[in-house]
């Protein structure tokens, strides 16, 4: 059976993204610093970016969509990433509005998933074949599959910023045992990967 695996980069202070998320700035105040690492040192972590980019499906929560709020999208509103998203794979984001799916170029298709994270665990491992199922975000959702013990490999990739609020990742996870496998970094992230342990 596949993995499931989840990318997140994080504060120091343990944020996935900064305070007062916005439309405008759906990562929060700040919370683009977070992921330098991916673009001004690219091809130091080619490999933590390639990894994050070879699932054969994908999982993400309503906001890592469509942006913060709970309340239903714009039926026009087709993602933040424009026409080609980056996955290249069935995307599946949970939801309690329901929409068609939503085909991108690329590969990229969009399921909305309005019946639970099992449910949409069990459409992505369908769609993955023997790939991976990798739970791409954003905090909350990570939280829910770790607490259900549906994880299987946490990579978080650490920046060095302090952000002082927004979206923490671990709280009320639960009791939860990490096993640090791999850690490597640079001047702007330290990447580790841990095996959640059952």
């Amino acid at each position: 059976m596949s993995r499931v695996t989840c990318d997140l980069t994080v504060s120091l202070d343990g944020y996935v993204a900064g305070p007062n998320q916005s439309l405008d700035e759906p990562l929060g105040e700040r919370g683009e610093s977070l992921h330098r690492w991916q673009f001004e040192q690219r091809e130091a972590s080619a490999a933590e970016i390639a990894g994050i980019l070879e699932a054969g499906a994908y999982i993400m929560g309503r906001n890592m969509f469509a942006g913060p709020g709970p309340g239903p999208w714009d039926q026009g509103w087709r993602g933040w990433w424009g026409e080609e998203p980056p996955y290249h794979a069935p995307v599946f984001v949970l939801t309690h509005h329901q929409r068609e799916p939503l085909a991108m170029e690329g590969g990229t298709t969009f399921h909305f998933v309005t019946d639970g994270i099992e449910s949409a665990l069990a459409q992505a491992r369908e769609a993955a074949g023997d790939r991976d199922v990798a739970i791409a975000g954003g905090a909350q959702t990570a939280r829910q599959y770790l607490s259900a013990g549906l994880m299987d490999e946490l990579r978080l990739h650490i920046s060095p910023e302090i952000l002082g609020g927004g979206e923490r990742l671990l709280d009320g996870v639960g009791d939860v045992t990490l096993e640090p496998i791999e850690a490597r970094g640079t001047g702007l992230v330290t990447h580790v990967r841990y095996r959640v342990q059952r």
